[in-house]
């Protein structure tokens, strides 16, 4: 049968086809002694085919796809375009060496070729590694050393923005921190108890807490200095006027040594310091359970913020907790326990970190392990709700609370709790009941933003009305006094025009002689003209009797 490989490079997909394989007999002794001469190893391997990749995104995503044990389109279209052709029903006379036993599994169920994944092909496969750069001509030094570099940079930053979005590695930092600080400010605060001690003894019996501790220290510095005006200020402090007062008459009866001021100074700065560690874990504190309500709010309300935060760092991630078991979360954080029962033969552990928890504190000696068990089961429940679901919602954890106080009181009392199935019905109800109210909610905002516009809009109109009515009221008052002035105007223009006719009466009547005299000029006129008319029609009719008397004369001749 003839062996093919499937090598996956950095620039490309390379298909090769092992020759003489019969004669090694399939030896990986042989195989390995043949891998570093290249003079022996490229007789037994032959270049077949070479598909490069179209660009740093395509090569990102085929590697994305090998890790993951998938097929991509053009790694299939390229194997069955460069592999001898299957007959249907029958099986194939060769077989495909891949390095990834899922993607071999993959591909034997989608294009029915026989994969292999062995010793035998990982050593040859190692050999193709080592001198692939001889086997492609085109293929330049340094630059399969550039494309891996820049193939690796590329998936591993693709990696790291996938682990960014996953905020649960910042609750395992915070819990972290948050446990060593403890640890630090209880050595702390015991190192400024025994060094304070030795100037005043009798405050460690008085004030137990040890940030009370440093900050009584801070204050009162030189017990000699200490005073009854000390009192409203250690008050504030302790919250106690009477523990005040004590501190008050410790200090005037003291048994301890006087300390120079140096090293009051010294004291004083530690205590400082005790104390900006204790505010800084509160801030942490306070920054851990905003995380935890963000990440997993139903584990967080179910178990509480601390001992859900401990889960998630031990299991390593949220996904890593919500593929464990409940059996495997029981005893998480005592395998030492559980590996020391396992070699003696003992009594394997009951619990581990969710001992810490209130519930199995609540509940007797002999239902501990009851308890543990039941409350695994429920953080289980809580942990895949959290990392699975789309919505974060504390409706889960609080009903998953409801069961675990229920069974409390079943170990106590003898009450039965609910069904499992009755209680998430009524989670699954009032979360989309809730869905429904957001969704509700959203074209109320809608409508009231409507509303708001349609406000705006008759604001905008009745101002507009009434500013065009203050207009129209403006234009109706000019017209009035544009008319009241026409009026004076066309009374005064009247009186103008009265007074012209009357001056001009006064000129015709003055001018009335010249006219007569006109008329009467005009008169003659037009008898001279009329004289003057009637002589021309009289020299007319002198001159047509002459024409006539001249005809008569010479007709009378011609005859």
């Amino acid at each position: 049968m003839a062996l093919y490989l499937l090598f996956e490079s950095s620039s490309g997909y390379a298909l090769f086809q092992g020759q003489g394989l019969d004669e090694i007999g399939q030896n990986t002794e042989a195989v390995r002694n043949s891998v570093a001469d290249l003079n022996r190893f490229g007789k037994v391997v032959q270049l077949t085919a070479f598909q490069p990749f179209e660009s740093a995104l395509d090569g990102l995503k085929q590697c994305n796809s090998v890790s993951e044990g998938l097929m991509t389109d053009e790694l299939r279209s390229f194997l069955e375009l460069n592999l001898p052709k299957v007959k249907e029903g029958k099986k194939s006379k060769f077989s495909l060496g891949v390095a990834e036993p899922k993607l071999g599994s993959h591909i034997s169920e989608t294009t029915k070729i026989t994969c292999q994944s062995g010793e035998f092909v990982l050593e040859l496969l190692r050999g193709l590694r080592l001198h692939f750069d001889k086997f492609i001509k085109d293929l330049k030094s340094g630059d399969l050393e550039k494309a891996q570099l820049g193939l690796a940079h590329s998936y591993s930053r693709a990696k790291v923005k996938f682990n960014v979005n996953r905020v649960d590695n910042m609750v395992i930092q915070a819990i972290f921190l948050l446990d060593t600080l403890d640890k630090d400010i209880n050595s702390f605060s015991m190192r400024v108890r025994e060094w304070y001690s030795w100037h005043f003894p009798e405050l460690v019996k008085i004030v137990n807490d040890n940030y009370l501790y440093a900050r009584v220290a801070k204050l009162i510095e030189d017990k000699s200095k200490l005073s009854e005006e000390h009192i409203p200020a250690l008050t504030e402090i302790l919250g106690d006027e009477d523990k005040a007062k004590e501190i008050v008459e410790a200090g005037k009866a003291s048994m301890g040594q006087d300390l120079t001021p140096v090293d009051l100074i010294n004291v004083q700065l530690f205590a400082q310091r005790v104390m900006d560690l204790a505010e800084y874990r509160k801030n942490l504190y306070d920054y851990l359970v905003t995380k935890m309500n963000d990440i997993a709010p139903n584990l967080a309300s179910l178990i509480g913020e601390v001992v859900g935060a401990r889960l998630i760092s031990h299991a390593g991630s949220l996904t890593n907790l919500a593929k464990c078991p409940s059996s495997t979360l029981q005893i998480l954080g005592a395998e030492k326990a559980l590996f020391r029962a396992l070699k003696t033969r003992g009594n394997t552990p009951k619990y581990g970190l969710i001992f810490h928890s209130s519930f199995i504190g609540r509940a007797s000696a002999r239902n501990k392990g009851r308890m543990a068990r039941y409350l695994a089961n429920k953080c289980s429940i809580a942990s895949r709700i959290d990392c699975f679901a789309e919505r974060g919602t504390t409706v889960f954890g609080e009903k998953l609370r409801e069961q675990v106080e229920e069974r409390l009181e079943f170990y106590d009392k003898g009450v039965a709790p609910r069904k499992n199935i009755d209680v998430m019905k009524s989670a699954i109800e009032s979360t989309q009941s809730k869905d429904v109210e957001m969704e509700e909610a959203q074209p109320d905002e809608a409508t009231v933003k409507n509303s708001k516009k349609k406000k705006s809009k008759t604001e905008d109109a009745t101002a507009a009305a009434t500013d065009t009515d203050v207009s129209e009221d403006a234009k109706s008052e000019k017209k009035k006094k544009k008319e009241k002035a026409a009026a004076t105007n066309g009374d005064a223009s009247e009186d103008a025009k009265s007074e012209k006719k009357k001056k001009k009466e006064k000129r015709k009547m003055e001018q009335e002689p010249g006219h007569e005299e006109e008329k009467t000029n005009g008169v003659n006129g037009d008898a001279a003209e009329q004289d003057g008319t009637a002589k021309k029609k009289k020299k007319k009719s002198k001159d047509e009797v002459a024409a006539s008397e001249t005809k008569k004369k010479k007709k009378k001749s011609q005859e």
